[in-house]
């Protein structure tokens, strides 16, 4: 199917609605992922419209180049054509009924962190210019964080004990939630400057390994070990099984 490329933000954000629309029709798990990226981007869209970014036009390039990614992978998916191996574990798990939400939604953020925004922000600022990005690409820190608030609020209503778990652990989830991300993305940091001062087979092969790697990741999401395993084992148990039922609550 050939589509016209996104160009903006805002086209950004109706694709997101129709990939979410699409797999809420099928139900499918691959909505989870999608309404969370699609809250994020909408909230980097605000924080470019309200001044948050030292340079706005280029937080928007770097916005469409990272989202086109996503879209073109799961449109590629769809079709039955080649995406990126990484991306492919993602989408092949949806019809997994032993993973929880919360793995679902990690599986398409592993990919995306690791693999898609390394590869977007060395395309919108190659060479040295991948310096002068680095103050807009750590405010994006502050926007995932509140985004995950958010996306806490919903899955609490997924599952029930998780309001008892937030109590007991008075509120270190979220601390480990906004570190785990920010760690990512400092390593992301790492691969899209190597990528940014490289060209040509090097630059392609330093992908293909990278996507090995999230790969490699991946498979830590989905086979967490044996205590973690059994832990989310409990949770499979306890939360909502209706995937539409499940897309309504995370809207």
């Amino acid at each position: 199917m050939l589509r016209p490329p996104v160009t903006t933000i805002n086209e950004v954000l109706l694709e997101l609605d129709a990939i979410i629309a699409h797999c809420d029709a099928a139900a499918s798990r691959q909505a989870y992922f999608a309404l969370l990226y699609r809250q994020m981007t909408a909230a980097v869209a605000k924080g470019i419209t309200g001044g948050m970014f030292e340079d706005p036009e280029r937080m928007e390039k770097l916005d469409v180049i990272f989202a086109r990614r996503y879209i073109d992978a799961w449109y590629c998916y769809q079709e039955k054509n080649p995406c990126s191996a990484s991306w492919k574990v993602a989408f092949d798990a949806a019809t997994r009924e032993d993973l929880v939400v919360v793995q679902h939604i990690l599986l398409g953020v592993n990919t995306h962190i690791n693999l898609d925004l390394s590869i977007a922000a060395a395309e919108t600022a190659p060479g040295q210019d991948i310096f002068a990005l680095k103050k807009d690409y750590d405010m994006i820190n502050d926007i995932i964080a509140a985004t995950a608030d958010e996306m806490q609020n919903r899955l609490e209503k997924i599952w029930w004990p998780m309001k008892f778990f937030i109590r007991v652990a008075n509120n270190k989830h979220k601390a480990v939630i906004n570190f785990s991300v920010s760690k990512a993305r400092q390593a992301a940091w790492a691969s899209a400057t190597a990528m940014a001062l490289t060209d040509g087979e090097a630059e392609k092969n330093y992908i293909n390994g990278l996507d090995q790697s999230v790969v490699k990741v991946a498979g830590a999401v989905m086979n967490p070990g044996r205590w973690t395993g059994f832990l989310l084992k409990f949770v499979r148990w306890s939360e909502q099984k209706d995937v539409k039922r499940i897309i309504v609550l995370l809207k």
